[in-house]
């Protein structure tokens, strides 16, 4: 296998499928693995490149071929598929994952460390303990609105439902009772369990110095700082600050013609969980706007007379991820007298 330059893997739960190609695209090898067999055979090859779509289990995978001393790269799957042809079956995505990569503005992931791995299960844990305290409060107010009770839609409404049980006006069955303070001891069960999660990312972030460097922007705490750190790491893969931005989705679409520019709503590509963040964290500048007096405050405020809110939200979220960008692949903190 001297002449294999470029080999693309597909990766599956047990199965894996190769394509290699030679240094002029022709393929020289077709094979099928277990994972162990794949591990081994990889373990025998020349070094090469190898190239396979970011997805579950590709990172650590990446980590192992590297370790054999191969170039690993991995690709956004939205790149591969167009590349894709006749009917999908493991062999033509493996061959499309060559094809991709193989092409000379070809984008890559960052193959993520363990302990960016293990920063990212945190935060996909966090949030799935949020989703599922939502739910149980919305089950509360459903059940209690079968009975006539109609709670306002904010956190000081679970903090009257004890004085409804208890109130021999509300008409509420006893074993309805039993199962809303049911319902409320999951809620304080889930509200721990994320507040123990919240202390155990601050104290990482405190002992990272780029994360330290990242809470000096405004707008950004422990848990936005946190999963940048998980997601993005050192930032080198981005060229530049607005190729950041447009990774996020944090960028206007665009659908121009005959010369004429027609800029949309923002893409929303890239990571949801972080661009939202990132907008939740320009609202939270929004509402101290008054009192900042530095450049920041007042591109904030000239806006705020000209554009919806909401808009205004999405423009400082794209400015923050640039300032993002700026203090993870330069070393450096958040300077106020900066910010234009």
């Amino acid at each position: 296998m001297n002449n294999l330059a470029l080999l693309g893997l597909d990766i599956g739960k047990c199965t894996f499928h190769l394509i290699g190609h030679d240094l002029r695209g022709h393929e020289v090898l077709r094979k099928q693995f277990n994972r162990n067999r794949l591990l081994q055979f990889l373990a025998k090859l020349e070094p090469c490149t190898i190239v396979m779509e970011s997805c579950g289990g590709s990172h650590w995978l990446a980590r192992k071929l590297i370790s054999f001393g191969h170039q690993v790269r991995l690709i956004a799957p939205q790149h591969v598929k167009p590349y894709v042809t006749g009917n999908k079956n493991d062999y033509i995505d493996a061959e499309a994952i060559c094809e991709a990569a193989s092409r000379p503005k070809a984008r890559y992931v960052a193959i993520k460390t363990v302990e960016q791995q293990v920063l990212s299960t945190q935060h996909r844990l966090r949030e799935a303990l949020v989703r599922q305290r939502t739910q149980t409060i919305n089950r509360i107010h459903g059940f209690l609105l079968e009975f006539g009770i109609a709670l306002p839609p904010t956190k000081a409404a679970m903090n009257q439902i004890h004085q409804i049980l208890d109130d021999p006006a509300a008409e509420l069955p006893q074993q309805l009772k039993q199962f809303i303070e049911h319902l409320l001891e999951e809620i304080n069960r889930i509200t721990l369990e994320i507040k123990s999660i919240d202390y155990s990312i601050k104290d990482q972030v405190a002992a990272d110095d780029a994360g330290t460097r990242l809470m000096s922007i405004p707008g950004i705490g422990p848990i936005i700082a946190s999963a940048l750190l998980a997601d993005v790491g050192d930032a080198s893969n981005f060229r530049s600050a607005r190729d950041f931005a447009a990774s996020l989705g944090l960028v206007p679409r665009q659908y121009s013609t005959g010369g004429q520019t027609v800029l949309l709503n923002i893409s929303k590509r890239g990571d949801k969980y972080l661009r939202k963040l990132l907008v939740q964290g320009s609202r939270a500048v929004m509402v101290r706007i008054d009192k900042r007096t530095d450049a920041l405050g007042t591109w904030v405020r000239d806006l705020l007379t000209r554009k919806h809110p909401n808009k205004v939200a999405c423009a400082l979220a794209n400015k923050l991820a640039r300032i993002v960008w700026a203090v993870l692949a330069r070393g450096a903190s958040y300077n106020a007298q900066l910010t234009a």
